[in-house]
């Protein structure tokens, strides 16, 4: 799927042109380059604007109307922002376009108000990130949007809870604590019977290993301060849509004033242009370090989605084509002291919120204070890992030494 043109309101949109050569990884570096947007140089330029200028009235009141390809307001993009919206479109077959939002939180929020209103219901993964669970209980709740939460390995059984005011489904798979693995296909399958509309919260796979948009859901969200950005330095999220919802999507975006600014724009389209090699990296890094915590007597079990233990794994080998960075351990035994002693002296892994940049991460995560529909129940205390691009023998041996510390603790 290469670039296509813009929307009537300056949004990046792509169109498939089903040219040959055109795989994935040749999208991440092509996608958005076009040639008035680059003007003979490799990268798009950094346009920052507020006010746009017009030659006339006549010119004010047209652009009001039609945007093709014209700027409009600041709030509505310059071909910076145009540029990593289009490309972002052209890692999703099916999709119509994508709009960008200052967080992942933000993109998230944004897609449910754009399809929900009151009196609606809304089923919920109960494995979702914690603040879209707020949101819900929250802002939706004010604004009489029911929530129902839903055990994530449900797949089919959904349609059960499908009723007459069910307007949506979230998915978020594989849950970014837990990671239990959803059965998509069934899930959108059900939904589609029903005239619901689905989203997903695709931070974990990115488009590249789980093409969500083909199995026929109609919102992708991701956080791009993950994997997109990669850098730990810009907070931005993305939400990609079908024909369909499109125009709802855009209406709700423009008419809650989100927007991204062209520095973290470029910023996040630089990023993305080295996507592939860094996610093959972090799952290959990730891979060897779950293996090795497996084989840990400290370790009770190991939840990274590629492996056979893990809940899921059999959806996860027929649905994805990779696995990236992150993933949680649960120790055997021990209390809070004990996990905090393993994760305070670790060298390489940093203790931070967030994931997907070149560092690892390392959090403690207490599942069960947050399910409703679903109990979690654990042989000790979960910590989540984010494997990052250090080498991952040094990694081992950091953690190594974390669980003696665990162990003298835990006695």
């Amino acid at each position: 799927m290469g670039g296509g043109p813009l929307d009537a309101e300056g949004d990046g949109r792509g169109v498939s042109d089903d040219r040959p050569g055109d795989r994935t990884d040749t999208r991440l570096v092509t996608g958005g380059r076009r040639a008035e947007w680059t003007q003979g140089i490799v990268n798009p330029a950094v346009w920052r604007a507020s006010t746009i200028l017009y030659d006339s009235v006549a010119e004010m009141r047209a652009r009001h109307h039609d945007t093709h390809e014209k700027l409009y307001y600041g709030r509505r993009g310059t071909p910076t922002q145009w540029s990593l919206a289009d490309a972002l479109t052209g890692l999703e077959p099916g999709a119509e376009g994508t709009l960008l939002y200052p967080s992942g939180v933000a993109a998230v929020t944004t897609a449910l108000l754009a399809v929900l209103k009151p009196g609606d219901e809304l089923l919920m993964v109960d494995s979702a990130y914690e603040p879209t669970r707020a949101f819900c209980g929250n802002i939706l709740k004010r604004n009489g949007i029911r929530t129902t939460f839903y055990d994530p390995l449900a797949g089919a059984a959904i349609a059960d809870m499908i009723g007459p005011d069910t307007r949506a489904i979230f998915m978020e798979s594989p849950g970014s604590l837990t990671f239990e693995v959803q059965d998509v296909p069934a899930i959108v399958a059900a939904a589609k019977a029903r005239g619901c509309v689905t989203l997903i919260d695709n931070t974990w796979a990115t488009p590249l290993y789980l093409p969500v948009m083909a199995m026929g859901v109609d919102l992708s969200i991701l956080a791009c301060t993950k994997y997109v950005v990669g850098h730990s330095d810009v907070m931005m999220g993305s939400v990609t849509a079908s024909a369909a919802l499109w125009p709802a999507l855009r209406a709700a975006t423009h008419a809650l004033g989100q927007c991204v600014s062209p520095d973290d724009a470029y910023l996040a389209a630089r990023g993305l242009r080295t996507m592939s090699v860094r996610l093959a990296r972090h799952q290959e890094s990730a891979l060897k370090v779950a293996r090795w915590l497996e084989a840990q007597p400290e370790v009770a079990r190991v939840l990274h989605p590629a492996l056979p233990s893990c809940p899921g794994h059999a959806l996860w080998q027929r649905d994805f084509s990779g696995a990236s960075g992150l993933f949680s351990f649960i120790l055997d035994g021990g209390d809070d002291a004990a996990r905090t002693a393993l994760i305070d002296g670790l060298r390489l892994f940093g203790i931070g919120f967030s994931w997907g940049g070149f560092e690892s991460l390392a959090i403690p995560s207490d599942p069960a204070s947050i399910r409703t529909a679903t109990r979690w129940q654990a042989e000790g205390p979960l910590v989540r890992l984010h494997i990052g691009l250090e080498d991952a023998d040094d990694l081992i041996a950091d953690l190594a030494e974390g669980l003696a510390r665990f162990r003298a603790v835990r006695g």
